[in-house]
C-alpha cells in the first residue's frame, strides 16, 4: 500500500423460521487468516423471479448457505462512483440455536460515507462502493437478495442494472481483548474518581518536559517521562500498535487501554503547558483507545494523515441497527473497522470517534485523539473537520441521553483545542458532493449532522433532532 505523508499540519436492525438444509461452503476464505477476526467475501449470483417487478433488470443474491462464523454483513461493488438503486435484504441463522431471522433491510445509500473524491485515499484505487454495515450478532449461515429499483423520479421501465462486482461481506470481529471493557466503572466515575477531584484529593503530578523516543518502524514520537507503562506490555506491542499508541503519548502511557478524563482546570493547564492557549476548552473526557477496543493495527495503512485544523464536527449514526449491548461495542467497532478497510477499501476506519449507547467514547481513525486526523466520514467535507459516529440506527429510535451528552463532551474538548465555538457556524470548502459542488464554500454549524453536508438520512431524524441540545451543552462545558 502506498505510504502517506504525515505531518502536524497535514495532507497528507427475530423470528425462528424453518428453512431447508444448507450446503456447506468452503470458498469464503478470510483475507487475513493469521490475525484475530476475518472477512468472508462471497460473489452474488443472478436470482430468478424478480425481473418483472424490476422492469427487466436482473436481481442478484445468494440462497441460504452455511458459512464460517460472522456478526456483521454488508454488500460491496467495484465502482465507488456507482450508486446501488435497489433494496438489499439479508436473513441470518444464529449460531447455536439454529433460529433464522426474518429478512432485514440493509441501508443501501452509504455513498456519502467515503474519502473525498480526488484525495490520495480515493486515488489509490482500492475504494469500493458499499452499503452500510448491519450488525446481526453471532451467525453461521446467511441468505441475501439485492433487487434493483428505479432511480428516484424514474419510471420502472428505466430501472438501471445493479452495479458490477456485487459481493456479500461477512465480518467476524474476533475475540474481545483481555482488558477492561465498556460497562466497567469508567475512569473518573464515582466508583473510580480521578485524582485531583473532590472525591479523590490526591494531587496530580506536574507535567514534565517531553523528550522524544523512537518507536520501531514508525519514526519518532514524543512520550512523557514516567508515563511509559509496564515494560513487558510495551515490549509486546507490534510496531503498528506502538505507533498508534505513541501519538497519544501526551495523554496516556504507551499501550494504554484508555485515556483518563480531566477536569476543566486540569485540561486548561495541560493545554497551556503544551502551547495551546485557547480560552474555551471543555474538560477532556475519558476515551477508550484503539488498543482498548481491540483494533488490529496490521489492517490499516501504516502512516497517519492529517488535515490543517478542526473547524467542525459532523455527527453520524453507523446505521448498523441497534441489536447489541454496550458490552458488545468493541466487537461492533472492530467489525466496522474491518468492513471499512478490507471490504470498502479505505485506509482505516472512517470515523474519528465513536460513541456507544452508554456514553462511552472511542478513538476512531489512528493518528492521535488531540490531533487533526483526516477521516473518511462526510464525503466532500473530510478536510478540517472530524466525524463522530453514534453506534446504532436513529432514524426512528431516540438516542439515549448518555450518547448525546458524550457527543457534547467530546466536541467541547476537541473543538476547544482548535478554538471552535460549538454554537457558532463556520465555512468549509466542499470537496464535491450532492449538496454542495466542489469548491463551494458552505456555511455550516460547527456541530453539524452529516445531512447538513450531504443529502442523506444520516445521522437519522431522531439523532439529528438532538444536535441543538448537544451544541448548547458543549458550549456550556467550554464556559461560554
Amino acid at each position: 500500500m502506498r505510504a502517506y505523508l504525515a505531518s502536524s499540519v497535514g495532507v497528507a436492525c427475530t423470528a425462528a423460521l424453518v428453512l431447508p438444509a444448507l450446503t456447506p461452503v468452503a470458498s469464503a476464505a478470510p483475507r487475513v487468516p493469521d490475525l484475530p477476526g476475518s472477512t468472508q467475501s462471497l460473489p452474488l449470483v443472478p436470482l430468478t423471479g424478480y425481473e418483472r417487478s424490476a422492469g427487466g433488470a436482473v436481481a442478484q443474491g445468494l440462497p441460504q448457505r452455511e458459512t464460517r462464523p460472522f456478526s456483521l454483513v454488508g454488500v460491496v461493488w467495484d465502482d465507488p462512483d456507482s450508486e446501488l438503486h435497489g433494496s438489499v435484504q439479508v436473513r441470518t441463522r444464529a449460531t447455536g440455536s439454529g433460529a433464522w431471522s426474518e429478512w432485514q433491510d440493509v441501508e443501501t445509500h452509504d455513498f456519502e460515507h467515503a474519502p473525498d473524491p480526488g484525495s490520495e485515499e480515493w486515488a489509490e484505487g482500492r475504494v469500493r462502493g458499499a452499503t452500510a454495515p448491519l450488525w446481526v450478532g453471532d451467525s453461521d449461515a446467511v441468505a441475501v437478495r439485492v433487487r434493483p429499483e428505479p432511480a428516484r423520479g424514474s419510471t420502472r421501465a428505466a430501472t438501471p442494472p445493479l452495479p458490477g462486482g456485487l459481493r456479500l461481506e461477512l465480518v467476524d470481529p474476533g475475540d474481545e481483548p483481555e482488558s477492561p471493557q465498556p460497562g466497567d466503572p469508567q475512569p473518573g466515575s464515582q466508583e473510580n474518581p480521578q485524582p485531583g477531584s473532590e472525591e479523590n484529593p490526591a494531587p496530580l503530578a506536574r507535567l514534565p518536559e517531553r523528550p522524544e523516543i523512537p518507536v520501531p518502524g514508525e519514526g519518532v514520537y514524543e512520550e512523557l517521562p514516567g508515563a511509559i507503562g509496564d515494560p513487558a506490555l510495551t515490549a509486546s506491542l507490534t510496531p503498528e500498535s506502538a505507533a498508534a499508541s505513541a501519538v497519544n503519548a501526551d495523554l496516556a502511557p504507551l499501550g494504554s487501554d484508555a485515556i483518563l478524563p480531566l477536569s476543566k482546570a486540569e485540561t486548561g493547564a495541560e493545554a497551556a503547558a503544551y502551547g495551546v492557549a485557547k480560552p474555551y476548552i471543555g474538560p477532556r473526557p475519558g476515551i477508550v483507545t484503539r488498543k482498548g477496543w481491540g483494533a488490529d493495527e496490521a489492517l490499516r495503512e501504516k502512516q497517519f494523515v492529517y488535515t490543517k485544523t478542526v473547524q467542525a464536527a459532523f455527527v453520524h449514526h453507523t446505521a448498523t441497527g441497534n441489536r447489541f449491548t454496550c458490552q458488545q461495542s468493541g466487537s461492533v467497532l472492530r467489525s466496522i473497522y474491518r468492513y471499512h478497510v478490507e471490504s470498502s477499501g479505505w485506509r482505516d476506519i472512517g470515523y474519528n470517534f465513536a460513541v456507544d449507547k452508554c456514553g462511552n467514547i472511542y478513538e476512531g481513525r489512528a493518528g492521535g485523539v488531540a490531533k487533526p486526523v483526516l477521516g473518511a466520514h462526510t464525503r466532500g467535507f473530510n478536510a478540517n473537520s472530524m466525524g463522530i459516529a453514534v453506534l446504532g440506527t436513529y432514524s426512528s429510535t431516540t438516542p439515549p441521553k448518555a450518547a448525546v451528552d458524550a457527543i457534547a463532551k467530546l466536541a467541547a474538548w476537541k473543538l476547544g483545542l482548535f478554538g471552535a465555538n460549538p454554537k457558532a457556524t463556520t465555512f468549509l470548502t466542499s470537496g464535491g458532493g450532492n449538496r454542495y459542488a466542489k469548491g463551494t464554500k458552505a456555511r455550516l454549524h460547527v456541530i453539524s449532522g452529516h445531512r447538513d453536508g450531504f443529502a442523506t438520512d444520516c445521522p437519522g431524524a431522531r439523532l439529528y433532532g438532538q444536535l441543538g441540545t448537544a451544541r448548547a451543552l458543549a458550549a456550556k462545558l467550554q464556559g461560554r
